[in-house]
């Protein structure tokens, strides 16, 4: 009778507890969401590019970018040169390869990058011009590519049209409903910081090019709802959520707004961002002041109404700067590796900065052990597990 009293015990006590342990249990729950630092993946979705249309590649790109500094405007460029600081061929630039974005996030990824692609009518993105010029050449064996889901109304997911164009998850909405499975699969989570590149810009570089659909207000709104119809907005961490009573949401998060962690266990934070800065995503803030009722926070400059995520990727020129922003109340997003030079040449330079820096999200293309170069480059947040103290502005990290 004692063995059967133990037993029925054991089991009440098993339907009783948790069925997830909490992560990053060491972490006070009263810790604001900006007072933690995160790793996280630079074009989490991407799968390499066929080889063979890198080939072909390289040589025309070598010869766009070095035309770049007479074609963008001054301050594009010298933006473009901050975040692009090292001089790759194309292919080694995209020599990365991330496995999907459940795989990611079981291995401690909480930050995540997604590029979005308006394709309203369908179809723009189904018919890869690089694709078109091997078959061309002969080449059968293409590495896939689902045409059939590209053909399909809605945001898609890809880094570079007609190049880069393989992803994990091709639509938004395969993507957002990755995360959204695991998140509930996760339901004390520590916040996930998904990143969404709003992408405004074309390599015409084959004959018949495809070009990416420009973003007006309109798409944003499209946008915003998409978002919303598998993310729902319980789930969400908002700009409203922050600004609260405060006039401006750069208001809010000076006077240290954010919300806390035990408040944002389970849910996500979306940041927008483009390659080309602020002027790509005014649409987004146009009838939105302090982003009010949009569900992503854009990337501003300092001291703007809408200002509480900045992104400077290049810590080695920005350290100092970040570190003075992070402890204003920003939240800054910057990458330990750019272009796969670091891991090619075996630096953690960058790396070290970034985390330094007291960067809240820290992207890296290299979170697995293996590369392309054969050498030992990976990136870990220090001290291991998923989220730890910011360096800069937590109680107690210092």
């Amino acid at each position: 009778m004692s063995r059967l009293h133990v037993s029925l015990a054991a089991l009440l006590a098993l339907s009783a507890a948790p069925a997830f342990a909490e992560e990053a249990a060491n972490l006070s729950p009263d810790l604001k969401v900006n007072q933690l630092q995160v790793l996280g993946t630079h074009n989490s979705y991407a799968m390499p590019v066929d080889k063979r249309l890198l080939t072909i590649v390289d040589p025309i790109l070598g010869r766009v970018t070095s035309q770049l500094a007479t074609k963008l405007p001054p301050q594009e460029w010298a933006l473009f040169r901050e975040e692009h600081p090292n001089d790759v061929i194309v292919s080694d630039g995209l020599s990365y390869d991330h496995p999907d974005l459940t795989t990611q996030l079981n291995e401690g990824m909480r930050s995540l990058e997604i590029d979005v692609n308006p394709d309203p009518k369908g179809g723009n993105f189904a018919d890869p011009a690089g694709y078109r010029a091997l078959r061309a050449q002969g080449v059968g064996d293409l590495l896939p590519f689902d045409a059939k889901v590209m053909s399909q109304p809605g945001y898609k997911v890809l880094h570079i049209p007609d190049i880069d164009f393989r992803s994990h998850c091709p639509t938004l909405k395969q993507c957002l409903t990755q995360v959204r499975d695991w998140s509930d699969a996760h339901p004390d989570h520590v916040p996930l910081f998904l990143v969404l590149e709003a992408k405004v810009s074309d390599l015409p570089v084959f004959p018949n090019p495809t070009y990416t659909v420009p973003f007006t207000p309109a798409l944003f709104d499209d946008l915003d709802q998409e978002i919303l119809s598998v993310l729902d907005r319980r789930r969400l961490i908002t700009p409203d959520d922050v600004r609260g009573a405060y006039p401006t949401l750069n208001a809010a998060i000076r006077a240290g707004a954010w919300p806390t962690l035990k408040a944002a266990r389970g849910k996500i934070m979306i940041l927008m961002i483009t390659a080309t800065g602020e002027a790509a995503t005014q649409g987004y803030l146009d009838g939105h002041p302090s982003l009010k009722g949009r569900v992503a926070f854009l990337r501003a400059e300092p001291g703007q109404d809408h200002a509480a995520f900045l992104m400077f990727d290049n810590a080695l020129v920005r350290q100092t700067q970040i570190q003075d922003y992070v402890r204003q109340g920003y939240i800054v997003r910057a990458r330990s590796d750019i272009e796969t030079f670091e891991a090619k040449t075996n630096d953690m330079t960058r790396a070290d900065a970034a985390f330094a820096s007291g960067a809240q999200v820290v992207s890296t293309d290299f979170e697995h052990p293996g590369n392309a170069y054969g050498t030992p480059y990976v990136v870990r947040l220090p001290g291991g597990g998923v989220a730890r103290l910011n360096p800069l502005n937590a109680p107690g990290s210092r």
